[in-house]
């Protein structure tokens, strides 16, 4: 296996693919165009922060199976063009979560020290003691937008500061804070009550330009802002304003909508209350070889062994839980390859029911595998990383459901589709690490799903299955197995056929016009 490491990866990374036996190739930066060049020479792809993986680099893609960030950002990788061609993309959330946060204490002290500013004066030849005066942070109230990891880390070094920290993260209970000692705030309290406010969100539509001219008029006078996220996060000209008038006492940016930014001149940047730095919170030797050694782990074990870790595109699957679940993984895309080959009209929406024991697994990779499944029989563009996405496009809506407990085994995967011709299930289960259908509709039968498989609905009367064996017989057709389920006697039947060739075209338009039989499938697994 061969990867490409990309925007200068430090050596401690390099060194985990070689001791892996993986084959590596260094380079620099590479434009979208340079990479899309080279992408079908490598399994896996790293990058930094410099390369910028557009749609254009993933057009052509089929060796490709992931790429890394070294890093928590993946905003220079084009996820849904990723997505879309089966390329599985991870990051390495965890591993600057400390440098980033630091960063931000370190930012907040420059602030209040104005350490910058003293700093140009006095290699400006000047000795301005009293144009600098500080404020002390002891006892001041620092409030922290987004408690996750970093901000966890930001808030612990404030409480270290003995500052009184304020939280708002409406994914983090207010009691899980206050066993940090933070008092969890909605987000109009805590502006109006901090005198540093520092952000650590994501960039998402909801959070961009979330400090604005309205939100800003919610701060205290005077108030002190840190960003260390994302450049999206500030509305630049209201934080212009905001400064200009005081409402504003200083700011730090290590972010900028547009990196670098387009205009070093432009007003915000010129501000001498404005502390920049170029994106450097997680910049720092410790952080780049830790996630640098992180990522190349990562993708090791994904080519290697299969394990995801940190995707962003497709559920994680633990090394210790594959065992476990690839049982299932096969099991859940058989019953979706079998919906896949009876349908003759859209699916509108897919019911999954997960009973007993396997509802305790990891379902969401499950559910990805069933969708695959079933609609690899409608586009040949569908792989386990773009699955849902696919369906999410064709409208298909997909639900999901949960038991403790199943009547007749001790897991249970029932999956029903949904069209204009009303509701179908099958349901399955696993038997030690073999797949096997249980159930059709309200037919109680059990079958292995393997090879070729003929599926007759027929009318329960004596002769039906001779005629049939007869049939196949003629057609040089072997029998490797057969099952049978009934409603009732003497009602409607299922018949399921393992069969050794195949049984299509003229064939099984001729099956279906024996006597007895309703209809005739040939599925293939």
């Amino acid at each position: 296996m061969k990867v490409l490491c990309l925007d200068s990866l430090q050596q401690v990374g390099i060194d985990v693919f070689l001791k892996e036996g993986i084959e590596v190739d260094v380079k620099g930066k590479m434009s979208p165009e340079e990479l899309a060049a080279v992408i079908n020479e490598y399994d896996g792809i790293v990058v930094r922060g410099a390369t910028k993986a557009t749609e254009v680099s993933f057009a052509n893609v089929s060796r490709c199976k992931v790429i890394g960030r070294a890093g928590s950002g993946t905003d220079n990788i084009d996820k849904v063009a990723a997505t879309k061609k089966g390329v599985v993309v991870m990051n390495t959330p965890g591993g600057n979560n400390v440098t980033t946060g630091e960063h931000a204490v370190a930012m907040m002290m420059a602030l209040a020290r104005q350490i910058p500013q003293a700093t140009a004066s006095m290699k400006g030849g000047k000795w301005e003691k009293n144009a600098f005066m500080g404020t002390e942070l002891t006892n001041k109230v620092l409030g922290v937008v987004g408690m996750g990891q970093i901000g966890k880390v930001v808030a612990e070094r404030g409480l270290g500061l003995k500052m009184q920290v304020l939280g708002y993260d409406p994914y983090v209970s207010r009691e899980d804070m206050a066993r940090l000692g933070i008092e969890g705030v909605t987000l109009d309290e805590l502006y109006s009550r901090a005198d540093y406010i520092t952000f650590h969100t994501p960039g998402t539509p909801e959070t961009k330009g979330m400090v604005n001219a309205a939100t800003l008029a919610k701060m205290k006078d005077g108030v002190s802002l840190i960003n260390c996220a994302r450049g999206t996060l500030l509305n630049d000209a209201d934080v212009l304003a905001g400064l200009q008038s005081g409402k504003i006492k200083g700011a730090a940016l290590d972010v900028f909508p547009a990196e670098p930014p387009t205009d070093f001149n432009a007003p915000l940047l010129q501000h001498p209350n404005v502390i920049l730095t170029p994106h450097l919170g997680a910049s720092t030797n410790e952080a780049q070889e830790k996630v640098a050694v992180l990522i190349a782990e990562q993708i090791s074990d994904y080519l290697k062994k299969g394990t995801i870790r940190n995707s962003v595109n497709f559920p994680s699957v633990s090394a210790e839980l594959m065992p476990t679940l690839k049982p299932w993984l096969e099991a859940g895309e058989k019953l979706g390859a079998f919906h896949g080959q009876m349908l003759d009209v859209p699916v509108k929406e897919i019911k999954i029911e997960y009973l007993g024991e396997v509802g305790k697994l990891s379902t969401a990779p499950i559910t990805i595998s069933i969708l695959k499944g079933l609609l690899q029989f409608q586009t040949e563009e569908v792989n386990l990383v773009n699955a849902r996405m696919v369906a999410e496009e064709r409208g298909i809506k997909v639900s999901e459901a949960k038991a403790a407990r199943s009547e007749d085994y001790a897991s249970l995967l029932k999956i029903t589709t949904v069209t204009e011709k009303g509701e179908a299930s099958v349901s399955g289960t696993v038997f030690g690490a073999s797949p096997r259908i249980v159930a059709i509709d309200s037919f109680a039968i059990e079958a292995e799903l393997s090879g070729g498989l003929l599926m007759l609905k027929n009318e329960d009367v004596p002769g039906v299955v001779g005629r049939i064996g007869t049939f196949l017989g003629e057609h040089k057709v072997n029998i490797a197995g057969l099952q049978l389920g009934r409603e009732k006697a003497g009602g409607l039947a299922v018949s399921l056929f393992n069969v050794d060739q195949p049984v299509q075209g003229e064939a099984l338009e001729s099956l279906k016009k024996l006597p007895n039989i309703k209809s005739a499938n040939y599925l293939t697994f």
